[in-house]
């Protein structure tokens, strides 16, 4: 597996929707975030309850690193397909990993929740380094 600064940086160049050019990953509708967890965790699936109890608009969809599409979402962006060391957040069509998951799913959710797009002003380092 790359390291999490080279995953982070190919992750941030990615297109918006390049999964939909991928034979490899089944279409799914994404016209509303995508949370793809890990559903063996129980931080990662408190996560995704966490999300579920706040998402008063409906604007996620969830689906974990296991099932099929999630598996094929992980490879399409380079990430570990068996040792899931984060959260992969698709908020129109573009990728989130690590804390700026979180950035992201917060701001998506709103309210007092927006103040977790404040990640995003960490340092890359320092934001991996506290996410792991």
């Amino acid at each position: 597996m790359a390291d999490s600064q080279s995953v982070s940086g190919r992750l941030r160049l990615a297109a918006p929707y390049s999964y939909r050019g991928d034979p490899a990953v089944p279409a799914f509708p994404d016209d509303k975030a995508l949370v793809v967890f890990d559903g063996v965790c129980v931080l990662c699936s408190g996560f995704a309850r966490f999300i579920l109890k706040r998402d008063r608009d409906f604007a996620f969809r969830l689906t974990t690193a296991q099932s099929p599409l999630g598996q094929a979402l992980y490879r399409h962006y380079g990430l570990d397909t068996r040792a899931f060391e984060t959260n992969l957040v698709l908020v129109q069509g573009r990728p989130y990993v690590k804390l700026d998951s979180l950035a992201a799913t917060g701001e998506r959710l709103g309210g007092v929740w927006r103040g977790l797009g404040l990640l995003r002003l960490l340092p890359r380092a320092i934001a991996d380094w506290l996410y792991d």
